[in-house]
């Protein structure tokens, strides 16, 4: 599924994309994060898990591998990050499914009411405001009752240091669209697409600025 939208590539510009991997692992020290996100989505065996914005596929491979009985879901409108996200769960040996397609459209091309989870990370700070509410909403949509959502994502910047850390984030990612997360937009916009009990998990001090995990649930 292709759609010929525009968006925000995985460090700002697509010729930078095959550096990706590298710039994350260092800029965000995501090898502390990452198992953080899995952690909070609990995940057992025989669950459904939809990652939007899978991107090159770092998080979705380490829930797989952590958990091969669920059935791992990747949807992202970047073919360039879906066709390094395939090698790397090739050389995982894991099964994944891939999905190109846009996070506020996810419940159009997956299905609504049908996930245990679902999860994002480092995609709504890239995103303008309609489209950061519109993945939150698809998400939902897609949950079962009951169901969990965990976003790891740059969130409010709570100290100079952080917030003069995350100007890197924004140079490469455009203003407009990062600042609403700095300014803490993301604990408002998830309970507004309505999701109940958000907790702002963890906040994770980068090379970039802070990273927050949130953690919330659809409603029974």
């Amino acid at each position: 599924m292709t759609s010929k939208r525009e968006f925000v590539p995985a460090l700002g510009k697509a010729e930078f994309t095959n550096s990706y991997d590298k710039v994350i692992a260092v800029m965000t020290r995501e090898k502390r994060w990452r198992p953080l996100v899995a952690k909070a989505l609990a995940l057992a065996p025989g669950e459904i898990v939809v990652d939007i914005g899978a991107g090159t596929g770092s998080q979705a491979v380490l829930l797989k591998s952590q958990t091969p009985g669920i059935r791992m879901i990747a949807i992202d409108p970047d073919p360039q990050v879906l066709a390094i996200a395939r090698a790397k769960a090739k050389a995982a040996n894991v099964a994944m499914e891939w999905h190109e397609g846009f996070g506020d459209e996810a419940h159009d091309h997956l299905g609504e009411r049908f996930a245990d989870a679902v999860v994002s990370s480092l995609v709504l700070h890239q995103c303008p405001m309609d489209v950061k509410s519109g993945i939150l909403v698809s998400a939902f949509r897609m949950l079962k009752p009951g169901g969990r959502l965990v976003i790891a994502d740059y969130g409010l910047q709570r100290t100079f240091l952080m917030r003069a850390l995350f100007r890197q984030v924004q140079m490469a990612d455009g203003f407009e669209y990062t600042q609403p997360n700095a300014d803490g937009i993301l604990s408002e916009l998830i309970p507004a697409a309505g999701f109940a009990g958000l907790e702002e998990r963890h906040v994770f001090p980068t090379h970039t600025g802070s990273i927050s995990i949130y953690c919330a649930r659809k409603p029974a």
